[in-house]
């Protein structure tokens, strides 16, 4: 155990699956380490820890069985290349699916994630204690939540209020994602929406290294079908309806003589398959394309709790004075790969310029486009991202400014009176991200990805609280204290521990090896310091003393009393007794066996203790009879004859299967000086010498 924690997330979407391997100093040495304590936990990662391979998961829904060998055994052994073999077993492992693994079948979905877990489990030594927890799919706003999370965290809103600060006390920025099957949005409203939709908010607990708790709270939706893909395949099949008999269809989404085949369901047929379709034909008309898609906003759709967006979805009025968002995935990806809108981080996305952009680029001869492509003319893309570019580019638009209500950025005047935060330093690169909109993939080198947001929460949730009765970490539906559907990330405090430390530690936390040695050398240590330091009256004394402590000592002596039979055999027989004596103190040793029977009270002394746990004969109950201190003598001041007085509890419980007698028969036993109890002692030795396993184990002759 280092001074380092780790966390491995697989972000399993709908178009393949990427492990992000994350890592944090403890808590403990995070402090130490550390001036500023008001701050989250520094969670960090390496562009050489994340691997993404297609497809997705939900690709497995009807050979669920497959999913391990053929998919996540890559993804496992590229996260255990950068996670120490030491920390392993510390290293919480989530597999979060997101939309395709939404809109796959309740049976698949199922028998998917329970492969995904028992592979997991076979196959890897990440600690996965709740699959239920770390194996899920995780809905759209869950997703939205985190990636808000992951976008302050890197911009420093959360450490650093005061440097951000948008006007009217709000220093957070909002955060939109899409993906190929859904669209996120989460933004913390101004203060008198927040007032007004406060149940539509989810309250979310942060806590800082100080142990001091952060606490925001954030609106987030999702629409589930209005990612690129899945809009893409309702276009299709609107336009496809709305024609018959035709073997051709134009498509004004699609570059000037590009031509495609497509399925009855909108998706693209790959050429070679043999599969039949019909054939889209491209001509290349950007402003028509731009029309024909924003029907697919379903804005006229009825909404019951104003205000609402996109899909009749209801969303707290955006007050874009102090609500500045950062795109990621797609907002990032269709304003890059070819456009160059943002391919410098100083220059900002800017909606006229945009659509000129993609403007010119469609309205190309598919001819011309695929010269480009082999000569690199718009970088390293591909033909199929050249063909779907213009629909996603009108898809994006008509989200952002007409369905959310993004300002047009060279065509609207922005409010003047927005304060200009440039985001630099240790947080954010240094670029400003107080424009309504702006598209990022990175910050400060790190990629802004929802999982991100999932760790720093986690990495929270480890920091002990400042204060008794402090509230979890998590995020739930905005009520106060904990509420019913609080969702708690997992983590729980794990001090810190040096390599010295450490070394200690794996003395007493179970690493057995490590006992027998230490227990050896403490033992030459004592018997030095006795045999050196002692004089003859201290050895004397020592050895008294140390067989009245442990003579007394044990929860099953409780009815022995100091100077009793039993204990005087016991101290007799007791191994630190014959260890620290000559063999000439006939006060702590009287011998009344003979034949060596001393010493057979001396084995049983070392080894039988283990053995009486385990054993199912009769014999064994006859032991544990003997040593749990039923027929134990009990010394009464007034009558100075030591008398057999079994507690209440134990003859009502086992005195009759026990055959106990009355106390006078045993009195009279011991008034002969305990050889009934000796006898029938060293006859119960008899029996059980040959058959333990202690004695055979350690070469003990019967």
């Amino acid at each position: 155990m280092g001074k380092w924690n780790y966390g491995v997330v697989l972000d399993a979407g709908s178009s393949g699956t990427r492990v992000h391997v994350y890592r944090w100093l403890k808590s403990d040495k995070a402090r130490n380490n550390n001036t500023d304590l008001h701050k989250l936990p520094e969670v960090s990662t390496d562009k050489k820890w994340t691997k993404k391979i297609h497809p997705g998961i939900s690709t497995f829904g009807t050979h669920p069985h497959d999913v391990g060998p053929d998919h996540l055994d890559k993804l496992f052994k590229h996260a255990l290349k950068y996670v120490p073999k030491d920390e392993v077993a510390n290293t919480p492992l989530f597999l979060l699916a997101t939309a395709g693994m939404r809109i796959l079948p309740d049976l698949q979905r199922k028998s998917v994630l329970d492969e995904v877990c028992a592979y997991a489990k076979k196959s890897t030594g990440f600690q996965l204690p709740d699959c239920d927890l770390h194996v899920q799919v995780i809905p759209g706003e869950t997703e939205g939540l985190y990636g808000w999370i992951a976008a302050n965290y890197l911009l420093g809103g959360f450490d650093d209020p005061e440097g951000h600060d948008h006007g009217k006390d709000h220093h957070t920025y909002g955060f939109l994602d899409m993906g190929g099957a859904s669209a996120q949005i989460a933004f913390a409203p101004n203060a008198t929406e927040a007032e007004r939709h406060a149940d539509d908010l989810t309250l979310l607990r942060l806590r800082t290294l100080d142990g001091a708790p952060l606490e925001y709270k954030v609106f987030v939706t999702t629409w589930l079908g209005f990612g690129v893909n899945q809009a893409r395949q309702r276009y299709v099949t609107q336009l496809l309806e709305s024609s018959t008999d035709v073997k051709e269809y134009p498509d004004p989404c699609l570059p000037a003589g590009a031509v495609i085949m497509v399925s009855d369901d909108g998706k693209i047929i790959e050429s070679g398959s043999g599969k039949k379709g019909s054939k889209l034909v491209g001509t290349g008309v950007f402003s028509e394309c731009l029309t024909k898609s924003f029907p697919l906003l379903e804005k006229e759709k009825e909404c019951l709790d104003a205000p609402c967006l996109i899909n009749g979805q209801h969303t707290p009025a955006i007050d874009f004075d102090v609500n500045h968002f950062v795109g990621v995935s797609e907002y990032y990806h269709t304003t890059h790969e070819i456009f160059k809108m943002a391919a410098k981080d100083d220059k900002e996305y800017d909606f006229k310029n945009y659509q000129k952009a993609v403007d010119d680029f469609c309205s190309k001869s598919w001819k011309d486009i695929e010269k480009g492509i082999k000569n690199k003319t718009w970088g390293k893309i591909d033909e199929q991202t050249a063909q779907e570019v213009c629909f996603k580019s009108s898809w994006l638009i008509n989200v952002l400014h007409d369905g959310i209500g993004v300002p047009r950025v060279g065509l609207e005047d922005l409010n003047k009176n927005v304060t200009k935060v440039k985001v630099g330093g240790k947080h954010g690169s240094k670029k400003g991200f107080m424009n309504p909109f702006q598209a990022v993939n990175k910050i400060n080198d790190v990629e802004v990805s929802w999982t991100l947001g999932k760790m720093v929460l986690y990495a929270a949730s480890e920091v002990p609280p400042n204060a008794t009765g402090a509230l979890a970490v998590g995020f739930g539906a905005n009520v106060p204290g904990i509420p019913s559907d609080f969702q708690v990330p997992g983590g729980s405090h794990v001090p810190y521990m040096s390599q010295e430390d450490l070394e200690w530690h794996g003395i007493f936390s179970g690493d057995s090896r490590r006992i027998p040695g230490f227990m050896i050398f403490t033992l030459i240590v004592i018997m030095i310091c006795y045999f050196t330091c002692c004089t003859r009256e201290r050895k004397h004394a020592f050895r008294q003393k140390l067989g009245e402590i442990l003579g007394r000592g044990g929860a099953l002596n409780r009815h022995t009393g100091p100077g009793s039979a039993v204990q005087q055999r016991r101290r007799r027989s007791f191994f630190p007794g014959k260890l620290f004596s000559r063999g000439g103190n006939t006060q702590s040793y009287e011998r009344v066996m003979e034949d060596g029977e001393g010493a057979n009270d001396f084995e049983l002394g070392s080894f039988l203790s283990d053995d009486e746990g385990h054993s199912d004969s009769s014999e064994g109950s006859a032991r544990f009879g003997r040593t749990s201190g039923w027929a134990t003598p009990q010394f009464k001041p007034d009558a100075g004859t030591p008398t057999f007085e079994p507690s209440r509890a134990d003859v009502g419980a086992q005195g009759s299967a026990q055959g106990f007698t009355p106390p006078g028969v045993f009195a009279n036993a011991i008034d002969r000086g305990g050889l009934l109890s000796r006898t029938d002692s060293r006859e119960r030795v008899t029996r059980s010498r040959a058959a333990s396993p202690k004695r055979a184990k350690f070469g003990i002759d019967a």
